[in-house]
């Protein structure tokens, strides 16, 4: 094998390395998503960035209890580090909502 080759072969091996190192994470009591500081500005012209709603569709959620339902109901997880669930499948749905791609799953 050629000198450069392995070089680089070793460089990617580090990087998954420090990729999946495990890590010791605190427990969160509170989602990482939050809605807490949300303003919405319009200008002279009356224009706005496509993607603008997603706070306000977040707080929408927060207050029907969509939040707390999720993190009460579904099991995805066993411990919040450092994510809760809802983190986890409101990240997967609001990406869905602005014309993201789906995750890869299984």
């Amino acid at each position: 094998m050629k000198r450069i080759i392995g070089k680089k072969l070793n460089k990617r091996k580090q990087k998954i390395r420090k990729r999946t190192k495990k890590r010791n994470w605190k427990e969160q009591l509170l989602p990482i998503l939050q809605a807490s500081n949300i303003h919405y500005e319009m200008d002279g012209r009356y224009q706005g960035i496509a993607h603008g709603g997603i706070g306000a569709i977040h707080l929408l959620a927060q207050k029907i209890g969509l939040i707390d339902e999720i993190n009460e109901k579904v099991n995805v997880l066993k411990r919040y580090l450092p994510y809760h669930k809802s983190d986890h499948i409101l990240n997967i749905a609001y990406n869905q909502i602005v014309g993201g791609t789906p995750p890869l799953l299984g």
